[in-house]
């Protein structure tokens, strides 16, 4: 069992994706080639945004992001500290500093109601993440944002495809920022990333940011960096769009599989209503976390810690903020560990999966839980 499968994914798209390659190869443009129009449009259509901005990475969203808006040296960035460290190392490398604030126990996304306390006359922007494929309380931080005057910026590197309130995640606040990283649940076959806005102007901004700061052929009117996605990338992501719907359909299947054979056994991330998560990953919260692992590895069961050190305390981060700050981050990163996920993940799987989980936690293995017949 392999924790995603991608070699499933491509046996699927095999046909669609080997034609979207070679129509890159005949045509030869491989940096800024029609595929990459054709993408920006269809993924500002799918979100409802005005605007999509390809990019090299999710990382290099965040940061052309951040450059778009202007931030500099001595402003402060809200965010999470539990999350990848991209979401605040795009903060350090335009010479921001992060100002972490807790998360909420039940989601693991940022808690909107520990912002305010942190906002000061420096802060900038609020950069929430959508962890695990959940958009966090977008309403609720964007009103705190609107009434300090400050700017939005969902990082959205897990969550294409999810939805808050019936609006689609990348789209629910000034700018969204994906990443197309492999594993992600719209993924392409090395780096690659967005950037969404419905601002004109930024998203102007951001189309010469990712280009040297060039407004046309050697006039340069910005600083900016070599931040393009290749052709042959946004080809792949192509591909891949034609099966997306179904895709998600089906990881809500594995994660409602899960819910049903795992809940109220185990601590489960919680998914309020109106959000929809694309489940980039299947997150559960457990005691004893390495003996659990090492018991799901000898049943063949493979798992990933989604994130075991939070960004406050890494060592290059931990001299900007008291390590004392952000405990439900720190227990969180003790305690939680993500499952097998994935639209190609069978019934079968699943039963395994979480019958090894109970019986690695100790607890009563149901009826229910054995595995169906092939």
């Amino acid at each position: 069992m392999e924790f995603i499968d991608l070699k499933s994914q491509y046996q699927a798209l095999r046909t669609d994706i080997g034609a979207r390659m070679q129509a890159v190869l005949d045509h030869g443009q491989y940096i800024m080639g029609p595929e990459v129009a054709e993408l920006e449009q269809r993924l500002a259509a799918f979100t409802g945004a005005r605007h999509c901005i390809t990019v090299s990475s999710g990382t290099e969203a965040l940061i052309i992001s951040l450059m778009a808006l202007g931030i500099k040296p001595g402003d402060e960035i809200i965010t999470t500290p539990f999350s990848f460290i991209a979401t605040a190392e795009a903060i350090v490398l335009v010479g921001a500093t992060p100002v972490f604030v807790d998360i909420e126990p039940a989601t693991c996304n940022l808690d909107p109601l520990q912002i305010e306390e942190r906002i000061s006359a420096r802060t900038r922007a609020i950069m929430p993440v959508s962890l695990y494929g959940l958009p966090a309380d977008m309403d609720e931080i964007n009103a705190i944002a609107w009434r300090h005057g400050l700017v939005v910026i969902e990082d959205a590197a897990q969550s294409f495809g999810a939805t808050y309130q019936g609006r689609k995640s990348c789209n629910l606040s000034q700018i969204g920022c994906t990443s197309f990283f492999p594993s992600k649940p719209l993924g392409c076959y090395g780096d690659g990333g967005a950037i969404f806005t419905s601002d004109d102007a930024l998203a102007g901004a951001m189309r010469e940011i990712r280009v040297h700061g060039q407004s046309r052929r050697y006039v340069h009117t910005r600083l900016g960096v070599g931040g393009r996605m290749d052709t042959l990338q946004c080809a792949i992501v192509l591909a891949k769009l034609e099966r997306f719907e179904w895709e998600l359909e089906q990881r809500a299947k594995v994660a409602a599989a899960y819910d049903a054979l795992l809940s109220g056994k185990l601590g489960l991330m919680a998914r309020p209503r109106a959000r929809t998560s694309a489940f980039a990953q299947y997150t559960v919260v457990v005691d004893e976390r390495e003996q659990v692992q090492a018991r799901l590895q000898e049943a063949g069961i493979p798992t990933a810690v989604h994130y075991p050190v939070p960004i406050h305390v890494q060592p290059a981060y931990a001299h900007l903020t008291d390590a004392g700050r952000c405990p439900v981050a720190l227990e969180k990163a003790a305690t939680v560990m993500s499952l097998p996920m994935g639209p190609y993940l069978s019934e079968q799987s699943v039963h395994e999966v979480a019958t090894a989980l109970l019986t690695a936690t100790g607890m009563p293995v149901p009826g229910d839980c054995a595995a169906p017949s092939a």
